[in-house]
């Protein structure tokens, strides 16, 4: 049922991160204890060390590095085989590198709606990642939730100037302006910043630390706004509402789950859509293929027309 999600979290030696060149997809070095049972011994160190790399770093998250996508050529380094008493199996120490998921801070990704409540929205990135989470905060302005279709609605804002003049039309062009996020949707959002989670189970019970680290709020998320409405938005951005990308800040939390019905994702990803050209993919993309459509039925019509001066001239040859 977890297939996919990233559910599972593991401790390792981070080494190095190449961050240098901003991408979705990073290199990381890692150093960690491969245990190589008697079973492989007759494999070549090298083959059994990869085989053990493959069964347990994909698909498992690495506190404050990212989704482990798969191992990255050969191993750099390996150690001497040490033998632990009362364990058959020889403890290598390993240096490595991984193939991590980590979208940056401010990159645009496109992903499919899967779910949204009163909250805001969960998106999913391709098959793989599931626990992307665009807040009601960083919502279009103005957008709401509404309870009877359960999707949120963004209902944009061109002025007054448009709307003068046409008391009767009123009504209708304000529904026409309603833009509902289906479930389903390809949506165009930005990376806003990265929560990572790790539980364990402490003599108090059942026990989360939250490292999270990305931009600063914007200024409608610690105002008094109403449940179930979004903030910030369309040419809505100011000085107070501007965000510094390169500085962002790192904290660090516990959080008491004994009583918690659903346990938090190891890695979220917080996302925006406050900003032109973000939301769903058909939303901007309407009046350029009308354009388009439009050129080629121009084209279109001149070139039938010349096949019907062309079919004329051949049936009057014929007569003559």
């Amino acid at each position: 049922e977890n297939e996919g999600r990233s559910t599972q979290s593991t401790t390792a030696t981070t080494i190095d991160t190449n961050t240098a060149k901003k991408a979705m997809f990073v290199l990381t070095t890692i150093a960690d204890t491969i245990c190589i049972p008697p079973s492989m011994f007759y494999k070549p160190t090298l083959t059994s060390v990869h085989t053990q790399i493959d069964q347990k770093y994909p698909n498992r998250v690495i506190m404050n590095v990212g989704l482990v996508i798969c191992r990255y050529g050969d191993v750099l380094q390996i150690g001497d085989g040490v033998c632990v008493p009362g364990d058959g199996s020889a403890h290598h120490e390993v240096v490595f590198r991984l193939v991590v998921f980590r979208p940056f801070v401010e990159e645009v990704c496109v992903g499919v709606i899967d779910s949204c409540d009163e909250t805001g929205i969960n998106v999913r990135l391709g098959d793989f990642f599931y626990d992307i989470f665009i807040p009601a905060y960083w919502m279009l302005r103005p957008s709401k939730f509404d309870e009877e279709s359960g999707l949120w609605v963004w209902t944009p804002d061109y002025g007054e100037e448009e709307g003068e003049g046409d008391g009767g039309g009123e009504g209708k062009e304000e529904e026409a302006q309603k833009f509902e996020m289906q479930i389903g949707s390809e949506i165009r959002f930005k990376v806003k910043g990265h929560n990572f989670w790790r539980v364990t189970n402490t003599a108090k019970g059942m026990q989360a630390t939250n490292t999270s680290t990305g931009a600063k709020l914007p200024r409608s998320a610690t105002g008094s706004g109403n449940k179930g409405e979004g903030g910030g938005g369309m040419n809505d951005g100011g000085p107070d509402d501007a965000i510094d990308v390169e500085k962002f800040r790192t904290r660090s939390s516990s959080v008491d789950l004994s009583e918690a019905e659903n346990i938090p994702a190891c890695m979220q990803i917080m996302a925006s859509i406050c900003e032109d050209g973000l939301g769903l993919v058909s939303w901007w993309s309407n009046e350029d293929d009308e354009e388009e459509e439009g050129e080629e039925g121009e084209e279109g019509d001149e070139g039938e027309e010349g096949d019907y001066y062309e079919e004329g001239e051949e049936e009057v040859i014929k007569e003559e």
